[in-house]
């Protein structure tokens, strides 16, 4: 079986759990396409332009497939994940050349739908679940020379934010019991993994209620000014409880977290302060604004106002403190923005945003480039709108912004992005950073990259260095924590000298 991977890293992660559920099931891992009996395609629905790479990659396997025909060396090819679920009757019954189709919550089903399509038959199931968490499927998913992991700790969202197709795709919010995300975790750290990313569509709204002892009467509050479209539920281990626990296991694995949602960071949030105490926790949050336009971010039904989404910005840097603070300006939205003081011990911070979305003027894009100077975001995720069937925005609202000025705004958006990032990293300049290295630079082999504690790309010389002792000179491996100092930056990198190799432990007792 050949596994090709389109998207976020949830579907990464889901390549990893159909590949653990077909080993078990005696499928081989083919490492190259021409090597194959079956290739699934683990794909991605929440824009168009994913969705088009998937058809257009079809083409291409349609004619391996009439090539293997002739032969007679049968190839079966499946589409799985998000596309599955949207587009099952259209993918099954255009030019009849998928087999197998499975949605993200039928991957132990795959063994079966492939024995079906032996027989020459299609296959499918795109049945959603309340339950599905693949809690006992244990992938080891490593990327960056195995130095780093993707753990998934819950499925689905329940937000419904009116562009969104996620809760169609992958179903309401369900979270996996925390003994069993601890046992990966404990296992990754076995194997050596440096850095684990926790995975979740809305990951701090997490809720484990797989015990009858973790029931309780009180539901967790939300961020001031925010508010749901569904009624908090009580009761459950929260996510707080789970980072901690998760931070204990190895003070020398570093852990991430994405993506949160805006509205479960309230003032009183412990994960806050977990961050800013735990020297193994990131001091990077990802925040998704999707607009700086209260009117857009109400049809957006995002729950929160740009007002309140600046005054939690705040509250996160205040409650990590040492970091860049809002850039503000006394000459209206296109006036100049001064930088107020810089420090680059605290919070780095990333976001979404959609441009043209229903309904956008161009004071509403005005309030989102404005957004985009005043926060200064270290790493962004900028898109044009794509409207998704079965969305409430498809079936209420008018995608009446032109291509053409999706196309102009999402550049002007980029760039503003761009300039205010490259400001935000240049604050790292002179300074000392902890960076985990993951390889080889991809443009010389006589440079290393790895990404530091705010998860931005670091670039350095190859070079020997002392060892985190001091006391014999070595060179620096994939896994390995060196110390960079930071020579230049711009928008997306840091560049700088390497220093020595280090740890987690004693880079936080410095």
């Amino acid at each position: 079986v050949y596994l090709e991977t389109y998207g976020c890293q949830m579907n990464v992660n889901d390549a990893a759990i159909a590949w653990a559920i077909l080993q078990r099931s005696g499928y081989a891992r083919a490492r190259a396409l021409g090597d194959a009996d079956v290739v699934l395609l683990v794909t991605c629905s929440v824009r168009e332009k994913a969705e088009q790479a998937i058809w257009n990659r079809l083409q291409h396997l349609k004619a391996l497939k009439a090539r293997r025909r002739q032969a007679r060396l049968p190839l079966r090819i499946g589409i799985l994940g998000c596309m599955a679920e949207r587009l099952k009757e259209q993918i099954l019954h255009k030019e009849k050349l998928v087999d197998v189709v499975a949605g993200p919550d039928a991957y132990r089903d795959l063994p079966r739908l492939l024995a079906v399509a032996e027989s020459g038959q299609q296959a499918a199931n795109v049945l959603l679940s309340l339950e599905e968490t693949y809690a006992d499927i244990l992938p080891v998913q490593t990327g960056a020379g195995g130095a780093t992991a993707f753990v998934s700790i819950m499925r689905g969202c329940d937000n419904m934010c009116s562009y969104c197709i996620v809760p169609f795709t992958r179903g309401r919010e369900r979270s996996r019991p925390v003994a069993s995300v601890l046992q990966e975790v404990k296992m990754l750290s076995e194997q050596g993994v440096k850095e684990v990313t926790l995975l979740g569509q809305n990951v701090n709204s997490f809720r484990d209620v797989s015990e009858v002892q973790f029931q309780s009467p009180a539901a967790p509050g939300l961020s001031r000014g925010f508010s749901t479209v569904y009624k908090p539920k009580p009761g459950g281990l929260r996510f707080a409880h789970l980072l901690d626990q998760v931070s204990r296991i190895d003070p020398e694995m570093r852990i991430r977290f994405t993506s949160p949602h805006p509205k479960d960071f309230p003032d009183e949030a412990s994960v806050l302060q977990l961050i800013q105490e735990r020297h193994n926790i990131c001091k990077q949050l990802h925040l998704p604004a999707q607009s700086g336009s209260t009117r857009v971010l109400e049809a957006m039904r995002r729950g929160y106002t740009r007002e309140a989404y600046l005054e939690l910005v705040q509250h996160v840097r205040d409650s990590i403190p040492g970091t860049v603070p809002l850039a503000r300006s006394d000459l209206g939205m296109r006036g100049s923005y001064s930088l107020l003081c810089v420090s680059v011990t605290g919070v780095s911070l990333s976001s979404d945003f959609i441009a043209g979305f229903c309904g956008e003027t161009e004071e509403d894009h005005e309030q989102t480039v404005s957004l985009l100077r005043e926060v200064r975001y270290n790493v962004g995720f900028l898109f044009a709108y794509s409207m998704r069937e079965k969305t409430r925005a498809y079936h209420r609202l008018q995608d009446d912004v032109p291509a053409d000025v999706k196309r102009r705004r999402l550049q002007e958006l980029i760039a503003v992005f761009r300039e205010e990032a490259a400001r935000a990293n240049g604050a790292a300049v002179g300074s000392s950073q902890v960076v985990l290295v993951e390889g080889p630079s991809k443009r010389s082999p006589s440079e290393l990259c790895g990404r530091n504690d705010g998860n931005i790309k670091v670039i350095f010389p190859d070079a020997e260095v002392e060892d985190a002792e001091g006391k014999a000179l070595v060179r620096a491996q994939p896994g390995d924590y060196v110390l960079v100092k930071v020579t230049s930056a711009s928008s997306q990198t840091l560049r700088g000298v390497l220093l020595r190799r280090t740890t987690l432990s004693r880079a936080a007792a410095c």
